[in-house]
């Protein structure tokens, strides 16, 4: 088995705005450090071949959408917490606004299968609609 990822993220404002330009700059680098990653398997791309910015998969252009599958739970952990991918992770607060409810769900799928996003929305939304929690402010 394989792990997938779905995340999403709003924009506090449209990708081409230059309060945006570098989380922008750095997709590319950081694109190819998960690439580079041994437990790295895919990751989504737009129809640019390279991000998938141009996905607009909620309804709203300021909802990015990141899709990935990894060997394992330690891989993914591991480039999100112990790889480049911190130092802009640290920084989403200047990109990103506060998501009130889910916005990440982790499932395992069978070696060789690619998610669909259809899939992973179905999958945060189950989880949305399960999870009891209150936001503490």
């Amino acid at each position: 088995m394989h792990l997938a990822q779905l995340n999403i993220a709003e924009a506090v404002t449209s990708i081409e705005d230059p309060v945006m330009a570098d989380f922008v700059n750095n997709t590319d680098r950081i694109n190819t450090l998960a690439e580079k990653n041994e437990g790295f398997i895919w990751r989504l791309v737009g129809d640019n071949g390279d991000d998938s910015y141009s996905i607009n998969a909620f309804d709203s252009e300021y909802v990015l959408v990141n899709m990935s599958v990894w060997k394992d739970r330690d891989s993914l952990f591991d480039f999100v917490y112990n790889s480049g991918h911190l130092e802009v992770f640290k920084r989403k607060k200047e990109w990103f606004a506060k998501m009130p409810k889910m916005h990440m769900v982790l499932w395992y799928i069978e070696k060789g299968d690619i998610p669909t996003i259809k899939e992973g929305k179905k999958r945060l939304e189950y989880l949305k609609s399960t999870w009891r929690y209150s936001l503490c402010i």
